[in-house]
């Protein structure tokens, strides 16, 4: 039987890890950044005075984490990750990430299931794939507001200690590049505005003729991402390894996998969920499974305090226990009036 929608968050609880502590140092360079952004009367410089403060969706943007990933991306400079941060946020009002980049607005770019969420790897990142023979739509800002979309809702579903994804790209079936052009303005959006957020990107069936597009595009990528870019990946019935040797390698003790074959698709990628995209059933779920969740994460944030700086962490492990808490409570009923199966 095929599945049409995105597998569950892992909740992992036994594995999750809270974020290391910091040096004297870096615990330094962080308490200026957040007393910065944290202030009172703080507000977004170079804005109109009356939309100048920031809004509940910003503040909660600007967690621990958040704020950690700027200083690292800036290798621990206070002024330049306070620009960069800015940066974001007019960027992200300008770009329309909490009013324009809609369902509504991207769902067409989604009939063909180019991109879709689905499993995670070992490290509990969520995978995003993209198909570029599955290309339903001329070159033009929606397809970049619709890949920017698709990463939020990767976010949305990282579990209690995840902060980055496993990006999964399949060029088999005649796949097509998009231009240099848009390559590059997704990229400066990756690496501009969401630092350290791309943990592994594994790129299958990439034939010979499309090697001279990555070979154009490499000097535009951050030598670091380049480090995360796996080229055909060896796929075998134990899983997904980076390379023929760790696969080779591999035990049920050893670490090298990156997927199990229970979180990857059947199709391009050899694992055993039978998943098909169907738009009619699986944008649904998707759309209502980020709500959701965001929803309860904003309602988490208020709880813990509600502050510039909160811990991502915190959120999502108050998330994860609140779900736990409601599945104990509904298998607890279901047992009381015989509906479970022994």
């Amino acid at each position: 039987m095929s599945i049409h929608i995105p597998l569950p968050i892992p909740t992992h609880p036994d594995d999750a890890s809270p974020p290391s502590a910091l040096s004297e140092k870096e615990q330094t360079l962080y308490d200026l950044v957040l007393e910065h952004v944290s202030a009172v009367d703080y507000t977004l410089p170079n804005v109109n005075q009356e939309k100048a403060a920031l809004t509940v969706d910003e503040k909660i943007w600007l967690s621990y984490e958040c704020l950690l990933r700027y200083l690292r991306a800036t290798k621990w400079d206070v002024n330049e990750a306070i620009k960069r941060l800015e940066g974001t946020l007019k960027w992200r009002r300008d770009f329309g990430i909490y009013d324009k980049i809609t369902p509504q607005h991207v769902e067409p770019e989604a009939t063909t299931g180019k991109e879709f969420l689905f499993g995670y790897d070992t490290q509990g990142r969520p995978a995003l794939y993209m198909y570029p023979s599955r290309q339903n739509t001329e070159e033009s800002a929606r397809q970049i507001h619709y890949t920017v979309w698709m990463l939020e809702r990767a976010i949305d579903v990282m579990g209690p200690g995840v902060e980055t994804l496993a990006l999964m790209i399949d060029y088999a079936d005649k796949a097509k590049n998009p231009s240099i052009a848009t390559a590059r303005t997704v990229l400066n959006i990756l690496q501009t505005h969401y630092p350290e957020r791309l943990g592994l990107a594994l790129i299958a069936h990439l034939p010979w003729l499309l090697h001279a597009f990555y070979k154009i595009i490499t000097p535009f990528i951050d030598p670091l991402t380049r480090l995360k870019m796996v080229f055909n990946p060896v796929i075998t019935e134990n899983g997904l390894f980076r390379t023929a040797a760790d696969a080779e390698a591999w035990n049920a003790n050893s670490t090298s996998r990156v997927f199990e074959p229970e979180q990857l698709v059947q199709e391009g990628w050899n694992g055993s969920q039978p998943f098909i995209y169907s738009q009619a059933v699986y944008w649904e779920a998707l759309v209502k499974l980020c709500e959701e969740r965001r929803s309860r994460m904003v309602a988490a944030w208020h709880h813990i305090g509600g502050k510039v700086g909160t811990k991502e962490w915190e959120v999502k492990i108050a998330v994860r226990d609140e779900t736990m808490n409601v599945r104990v409570d509904a298998e607890t009923v279901l047992a009381k009036n015989g509906q479970l199966q022994s």
